[in-house]
Formats: C-alpha cells, structure tokens, sequence
C-alpha cells in the first residue's frame, strides 16, 4: 500500500454521504474500495490500485457484502474468481424474493 493519508478530494462525488476528510484510508480500506469499485471511474480505480494493491482490492471483492452485482461480475471475471469465493452473491441469494412488488 502507498502511504495515503487521504482520499483525493477529486473523489468526494463517490462518498456523498460521509466527510471524505473523516476516513482513514487504511482502517476504512472496504468501504473505500466497494464505493469506488461500485461508482468509481477510471481514474478513481487506478487511485485504488495505486493505493491498496491488487491483492487488497481482491481480497475486498471477495468478502465485501455491499458490493453490487454487476461491478461484482466485472471484478469477478478481472480476478478470475468462483461465485462461491464472492460474498455479496451469497448475500444477493439470501434476500432474493424477499422484496417482489
């Protein structure tokens, strides 16, 4: 990991709910990886690989549980990863009907 002390401020359209300047970029380290994987640009992912690693961000994807289906399916076939090894899929399965209108 590259020694960040803070989130580029660049990035504050991706955390709109939360003080950019109140994250710690280590200890907060899946929550700023599953926002910017989820809503993230370009420029933005390559923040993160520059910052955490490729192993971090795997590891990220394989136990985050709110990282949204689709990001997860890219990120899924970018590590070459089994559904099994990704948790929010088993977290999607979980509530699956329980919200049919």
């Amino acid at each position: 990991m590259r020694n960040n002390s803070s989130i580029p401020p660049e990035f504050n359209k991706f955390f709109w709910d939360v003080d950019i300047n109140k994250l710690d970029v280590w200890n907060n380290r899946c929550f700023i990886i599953t926002r910017i994987l989820n809503f993230g640009d370009l420029e933005a992912v390559r923040w993160l690989f520059k910052t955490y690693g490729e192993e971090t961000i795997k590891e990220t994807v394989k136990i985050s549980r709110s990282l949204l289906p689709k990001p997860a399916r890219f990120w899924q076939a970018y590590f070459d990863l089994k559904e099994e090894e990704i948790r929010c899929f088993k977290v999607y399965k979980e509530i699956e009907g329980l919200f049919n209108f």
